[in-house]
């Protein structure tokens, strides 16, 4: 009976906990916004709840729509030349900023990922294969990063000779969320490659 209350008790707990947390971004997005916008809410000075609701819509409306004709622009011959000759003069002089770029480039699929492809090494030479993903090739040599679960964004940087990197067929995103799962879902990894005793081109 205990083990029995126990698996439904997180049963329910896992079952609710996605929806609890889509609705804490919400409420983070909206006090966010609440928060940034309450200046200008307050210059209309009114108690109407009605009022405050419409006001708040309305100037979120303008944000999103503001976001649309900046796109529109920058997607022109003339906005992407100044919005260049911005970056290069300005922007990429501010710490940080390239890196901030590079990463929200990735985030929308404007920029490939520095991940060439899924590669499993063997680096001590042990037959124990480590999930990695190739960041430079010089042709006898390979740079692979080799991340750590379930924080991928952390891990080590080796150059590793050819015939120890094992390349695979599986797509960049599936490798990263084997790392981020601690190896669940590696058997998609393995499935396209050959036995690692034999040449894997």
């Amino acid at each position: 009976m205990r083990r029995y209350v126990r698996v439904t008790l997180l049963g329910g707990f896992a079952a609710i906990l996605p929806l609890a947390l889509v609705i804490l971004v919400f409420r983070w997005i909206i006090g966010l916004i609440e928060r940034y916008l309450r200046p200008i809410v307050d210059l209309f000075n009114t108690d109407s709840e009605l009022l405050l609701f419409v006001i708040y819509v309305i100037l979120v409306a303008a944000i999103v729509i503001s976001f649309f004709f900046i796109g529109v622009i920058i997607e022109t011959r003339i906005g992407r030349f100044f919005t260049s000759a911005l970056e290069k003069k300005y922007l990429m002089k501010i710490p940080g900023y390239k890196i901030a770029r590079e990463t929200v480039m990735q985030f929308f699929g404007k920029q490939k990922s520095f991940f060439s492809e899924v590669v499993l090494v063997d680096l001590f030479n042990a037959g124990t294969l480590m999930t990695g993903f190739i960041t430079d090739d010089q042709g006898e040599m390979i740079t692979v990063f080799v991340p750590t679960g379930p924080n991928p964004t952390s891990g080590n940087i080796y150059h590793v000779q050819k015939e120890k990197v094992y390349k695979t067929k599986a797509a960049v995103d599936h490798g990263m969320r084997t790392i981020i799962s601690c190896g669940a879902g590696s058997s998609g990894i393995f499935k396209d490659m050959d036995s690692p005793d034999l040449d894997i081109k």
